[in-house]
């Protein structure tokens, strides 16, 4: 309510005499001036009070809702799931009659391990106990593995409507573990350790379609990654038995092979060198026979190319050898050598160191 002046004003005049004395003259000057906004409060009081009361509602009711990178909200009206999710960013909805349920679409981790290991919280990573599962024979078996799996923005709103805000203890889990038991289940524990890739491929295979199919693919398995395959006592106590009594085998075949190798190589050497001699030995034969026959091709021409004219001739170019070596040494000595049609000659003089050969 505005504050009335006229009150202060009337008592400056009524007191002005007064004043003057107490106070050495002058007029007097209210305390204080109303400030523009009081004296115009009673105005807009009325539109301060709604905006007081739109702020309020606002906190109160919050009618809008704020979707975060990595995931999508789900409308509800009336109990009724909006076919279209809504996208990540600011979003109004009327509270009383709306809702938005506010759901996550990034990766989530299913552990499956020992109850041992199971430590720590994450809402995106749930752990559960390891899966036993029976072989063959009936012995059991326990299997740690890790799954990745993550729901569609697009199928979102379809998979809550259907399976609720637990659909992965309904969809994911169950086929996991079916699938687990299924595949494993099929062979002895012996085998598991041998297979374990070929037991990996199948289980990763397996659930991916299952679930898709369950889930008409609203929920994809990114990967399954086996991690672990525990053995009773019992079994790995053998699978060690049966790998020591392998190695050993393996040595010992290798053992034999070796010995095989070296007595084939020792064997294949002794050949080597008994084919290189026998070689050897062919080749001085046939040098022998090749120079054989050429020393009797030689003779032959030579003995054919001997005649009568040809003997003379030759008898007669020795002879005059002979007359020489004696007009030259008369005192020499002659040896005549027989046989052929021109003998040999030997000149030995009285000089030995002037020895000299005559010959054909």
């Amino acid at each position: 309510m505005p504050i009335d002046n006229d009150y202060f004003k009337n008592r400056q005049q009524n007191n002005g005499g007064g004043n003057n004395n107490n106070s050495g003259g002058g007029n007097f000057q209210p305390p204080f001036e109303t400030p523009e906004f009081f004296k115009n409060f009673g105005k807009k009081a009325g539109m301060f009070y709604v905006v007081i009361i739109v702020i309020a509602a606002l906190f109160m009711f919050k009618p809008f809702v704020i979707i975060e990178s990595g995931q999508v909200g789900i409308k509800a009206t009336t109990g009724k799931y909006d076919e279209v999710p809504l996208n990540p960013g600011f979003h109004f909805y009327m509270p009383v009659f709306q809702k938005v349920i506010i759901v996550d679409t990034k990766v989530r981790l299913l552990n499956y391990r020992s109850i041992e290991e199971m430590s720590g919280f994450d809402a995106s990573i749930k752990i559960n106990p390891a899966i036993s599962v029976l072989d063959s024979r009936g012995l059991p078996v326990s299997i740690e593995l890790t799954v990745q799996y993550r729901l569609t923005a697009s199928g979102a709103p379809a998979t809550i409507a259907t399976w609720g805000l637990s659909w992965e203890d309904k969809i994911v889990n169950p086929v996991v573990r079916n699938v687990v038991r299924n595949v494993v289940g099929g062979f002895n524990a012996e085998e598991l350790p041998m297979k374990r890739n070929e037991i990996a491929t199948m289980l990763d295979s397996l659930i991916k379609q299952q679930v898709t199919d369950l889930a008409d693919a609203s929920v994809t398995v990114e990967s399954v990654q086996l991690r672990e395959i525990v053995l009773p006592e019992k079994i790995k106590e053998q699978i060690e038995r049966v790998q020591i009594a392998n190695q050993e085998s393996e040595r010992v075949r290798y053992e034999v092979l070796r010995a095989k190798q070296e007595a084939e190589k020792r064997a294949a050497q002794a050949t080597g060198e008994a084919e290189a001699k026998r070689i050897e030995a062919q080749g001085r034969a046939d040098a022998v026979t090749i120079e054989a026959k050429a020393q009797a091709v030689a003779n032959k021409s030579i003995a054919e190319s001997l005649t009568p004219s040809l003997l003379n001739m030759q008898q007669i170019e020795v002879q005059g050898k002979f007359n020489e070596a004696l007009r030259e040494n008369k005192d020499a000595k002659i040896f005549l050598t027989p046989g052929g049609s021109t003998p040999n000659i030997w000149v030995d003089t009285k000089d030995k160191s002037r020895d000299a050969i005559i010959s054909k």
